[in-house]
């Protein structure tokens, strides 16, 4: 089969596609054949390095996410078929034609969208329902700080809040502002060089409940500044840098509880619980039509390369897709 092969690290030029061996189902997995993947933030930072995919396969392939077909199945399976179309999440191997996964982690293609978009789902709102709703304990009422909130994160997180009946704050560049609003969020803040803060506590002045942050940095502090009593930041991410000074106090005054989370490195049981839950609570939401993928672009699978280049150019608003 054919697949992207990291055989170093550094720029978009080190993707390279070569011929590998195909992987096998075990007892409890399924094999996929991959018709789209997606990119996600985790395969820039493989790329160059800093972010290793936690198997520590002989054979380094990125790629977190994927949407096929179901080519074969391990002896004890019995939730799935040859020919089911199926969607999911793995710790990598996805920037292939075929991925081999367990069975429980697979999750069905809602029928209201197409396989060609179903690579968009999995990553961004399962990570945005786990951070707001499973970590952050959003509820109904509500409100949400979420920061990119043009990014294939925050454009679930924007609907995820909105389906529930919370009310969202997000963060974006100007350029990004209008399709954060017609997503549904009743708060877009221009993040530089405007003063967030200031306008975020005019709008909500008793602070906001939970946040969702995939930017640390300078945001660090003005989260903790921008929440409410008893309030939950959760860290998924760190696109604006590892270290920041922070005003420790404010945690403390405002009984704040601050979360580090990943996805990627999680152990599978906790993996298997994350998606069948997904599937129960979240899925039929598509169904109805009250969350939908946002696709901001799509390349073909030997245009790679170019499509890390726009996801680094940071004009993207929702999901670059990669059709295999």
């Amino acid at each position: 089969m054919r697949a992207v092969v990291l055989r170093d690290h550094g720029g978009p030029e080190v993707l390279t596609i070569e011929e590998v061996d195909p992987p096998s189902p075990g007892p409890d997995q399924i094999l996929v054949d991959v018709a789209h993947t997606a990119l996600n933030r985790a395969d820039t930072l493989q790329r160059m390095g800093g972010y290793p995919d936690p198997r520590g396969l002989d054979i380094e392939i990125p790629g977190l996410e994927f949407a096929g077909t179901v080519a074969s199945i391990g002896a004890d399976v019995t939730e799935w078929s040859i020919g089911d179309v199926v969607m999911g999440i793995e710790s990598g191997g996805c920037y292939a034609e075929q991925i081999v996964t367990h069975a429980r982690q697979a999750l069905s293609v809602p029928s209201t969208v197409e396989l060609v978009d179903a690579a968009a789902i999995c990553e961004v709102f399962l990570t945005a329902w786990d951070a707001l709703v499973v970590q952050g304990g959003l509820t109904s009422g509500r409100w949400a700080l979420v920061h990119a909130g043009a990014s294939g994160v925050g454009t679930a997180a924007i609907q995820i809040a909105k389906a529930i009946g919370a009310r969202i704050a997000v963060t974006c560049s100007s350029g990004k502002a209008d399709a954060c609003r017609e997503l549904g969020a009743d708060l877009v803040l221009e993040r530089s060089p405007s003063d967030w803060l200031s306008e975020l506590k005019e709008a909500v002045p008793g602070g906001v409940d939970v946040v969702l942050d995939v930017v640390g940095g300078d945001e660090a502090e003005r989260n903790l500044l921008a929440v409410a009593m008893d309030s939950t930041i959760v860290q998924v991410g760190l696109m604006g840098g590892a270290k920041a000074p922070v005003n420790m106090g404010l945690l403390l005054m405002k009984r704040a509880t601050w979360v580090g989370t990943t996805l990627r490195a999680r152990p599978l049981e906790r993996k298997l619980a994350l998606c069948q839950r997904f599937a129960a609570e979240m899925l039929p939401l598509f169904e109805s039509g009250a969350l939908h993928p946002v696709i901001d672009s799509r390349f073909a699978f030997d245009d790679i390369a170019d499509a890390h280049v726009h996801m680094e150019a940071n004009k993207n608003i929702g999901k670059i897709l990669i059709d295999l």
